[in-house]
């Protein structure tokens, strides 16, 4: 174990210097680099293994082994060239170096996340293309190419192939094939980290896991992880999300998150999970959007997550994930909703609350808090559970992400939030909550929505918000007073504005209807001229956290 933890390098884990690099020339960066680097606060998260048995943390040693494994995959998918830098600069003795790979490492390659993608090193632009397809190709052409290629379109729009161009055609080539050897040893190390586990069914989930990352098979082993029971130890270890596909909005990325519960939070959770058929039923859509939820599994552990690697390492920090994503779990079975306390700790403390008080009225910002928040949380990924499973578009059913196509993410984040406040009401209106602490609920979410709008419309979350919050500007839920400069919260219009707009997300989502997603979201996205005068005065406070690990980071 000695040889993984407590890192003593520089704050992004690097590796000690090479003299044989130090003479290396940097390539051109932002001037405003040092201002980039203030906006993420690092934050240890450490791993006290005087907690752990010998046998239990050598079941951890493993797990963080494997999830390097699936960093290294994520890097290829999301930026090859600004991994190839990263590599290059490792051991440069200029700071501006250590600098530089820390960015890297912060935002999973070359482009700045909260400057629209923007490059920071170097001048080449953004391409939405990454590393999942060729350079250049958009969603018009691969979509023409399907149409005269037919059969070959399963393999292209598959979450599980990265494409590419052989002369005038389009192949899609397994991520077993293309990231082989990095999934091989992964594999290997989730066996040995099942020989160290204890509890029997976490053993079984972890072979189970490591069988799917050789066959692309997934559903075997979501299914044995939905089934664990309370574990003590826990891992989020798959390619699931689609946020780094911006063409087609289906290719997934690897992400992974050693996770060790905390009973007492978890044992609160039991609230929520008895009250989940009832909201979906509650939902202001007719009944065919709403299918039942009841009889599903619906699992919910609040962890500490000591490492995490590819999608959940990079760019924004989640501090809750509502998984599988597959929708044939979702009907049959339902999803897993996890909850990361420490980093919820983190982004509450050194983010949310500073800003609630910077922006809102003072006797508004009193009323957020880190529990108001959490139970947003909460909501919010229950909610990714609910409302339809599928799109049903003339007459046809179809995948939501494949109907909706790159702007999926953010349609999907949006309606999480928007589902969860409705939820809220519905909780407080029924007595499961107090009604007592509805407005602080809202002044919460707001104070949210300000933390997370300074992503940018290029981030799948940050466009979510900023559509709500010009959304429930247009309601007067949201109103800016022009004598203080700061944001006021009409509570009394929040609950029809959240039920006005659920509908027409869920609507979007249960039709299938690109067009109006697109132009729903090109109708709010814009930042008014005032909201962005005031996030500039509070840029002082850290957009978001920099988790820093108790355990060696290396890149291959």
């Amino acid at each position: 174990m000695a040889a993984l933890l407590l890192a003593t390098s520089t704050l992004s884990g690097l590796r000690p210097q090479s003299k044989s690099m130090t003479s290396q020339k940097l390539p051109p960066v932002a001037p405003d680099l040092d201002a980039r680097l203030a906006k993420w606060r690092p934050v240890k998260m450490p791993f006290d293994a005087s907690r752990f048995t010998s046998r239990e943390r050598q079941l951890v040693e493993k797990l963080v082994e494997a999830s390097q494994q699936l960093d290294d995959i994520y890097w290829r998918q999301s930026d090859p060239e600004g991994l190839e830098l990263y590599k290059k600069l490792e051991g440069n003795a200029n700071p501006l170096a250590d600098k530089i790979r820390r960015m890297l490492v912060i935002n999973g390659g070359r482009f700045d996340l909260i400057d629209d993608n923007a490059p920071f090193v170097g001048d080449e632009p953004y391409s939405p293309d990454c590393g999942l397809y060729p350079k250049g190709l958009t969603r018009q052409e691969v979509e023409q190419y399907v149409r005269e290629h037919p059969e070959q379109k399963a393999a292209i729009y598959s979450p599980y192939t990265i494409v590419r161009r052989r002369d005038d055609k389009l192949v899609a080539i397994p991520y077993t094939e293309a990231y082989r050897p990095f999934l091989e040893r992964a594999a290997q190390n989730l066996r040995k980290a099942a020989a160290h586990s204890e509890d029997p069914a976490f053993a079984k989930f972890l072979r189970l896991r490591a069988e799917a990352l050789l066959n692309d098979n997934y559903f075997p082993s979501d299914l044995a992880w939905l089934d664990l029971k309370n574990p003590k130890f826990d891992v989020i270890f798959a390619p699931y999300e689609t946020y780094l596909d911006d063409v087609l909005g289906v290719k997934t990325s690897y992400g992974a998150a050693v996770l060790i519960r905390n009973e007492a939070e978890s044992r609160k959770l039991a609230l929520y999970q008895k009250y989940v058929p009832e909201i979906q039923n509650a939902l202001p859509v007719p009944p065919e959007y709403r299918p039942s939820k009841r009889g599903h599994l619906n699992p919910m552990e609040v962890v500490d997550s000591p490492f995490r690697a590819g999608d959940l390492r990079h760019g924004y920090q989640a501090v809750a994930d509502n998984l599988p994503n597959d929708p044939r779990i979702h009907v049959e079975r339902g999803t897993k909703k996890i909850f990361f306390k420490n980093f919820m700790d983190a982004r509450v403390n050194y983010v949310i609350l500073p800003l609630a008080r910077r922006l809102m009225q003072p006797d508004q910002a009193s009323k957020a808090s880190g529990e108001g928040y959490l139970t947003f949380t909460i909501l919010h990924e229950i909610s990714h559970g609910l409302g339809p499973n599928y799109a049903h578009r003339n007459g046809r059913q179809m995948d939501i992400r494949e109907a909706i196509g790159p702007i999926f993410s953010g349609l999907e984040e949006a309606k999480a939030d928007v589902v969860g406040m409705y939820g809220l009401k519905w909780l407080t209106d029924h007595g499961a909550l107090p009604q007592s602490d509805l407005d602080g609920y809202y002044a919460s979410y707001v104070a949210g929505l300000f933390r997370t709008i300074r992503y940018g419309t290029a981030e799948a979350h940050g466009q979510a918000e900023m559509m709500e919050f010009n959304y429930l500007s247009g309601q007067n839920a949201i109103r800016r007073d022009r004598s203080s400069g700061r944001y006021r919260v009409d509570y009394s219009r929040m609950p029809e504005a959240f039920a006005s707009l659920a509908r027409i997300l869920l609507e979007i989502e249960a039709t299938g209807d690109r067009a109006r997603a697109e132009s729903w979201f090109k109708r709010y996205d814009a930042m008014p001229p005032e909201l962005a005068t005031a996030l500039k005065a509070a840029s002082d406070v850290p957009v978001d956290i920099d988790p820093i690990f108790s355990f060696k980071v290396r890149v291959e």
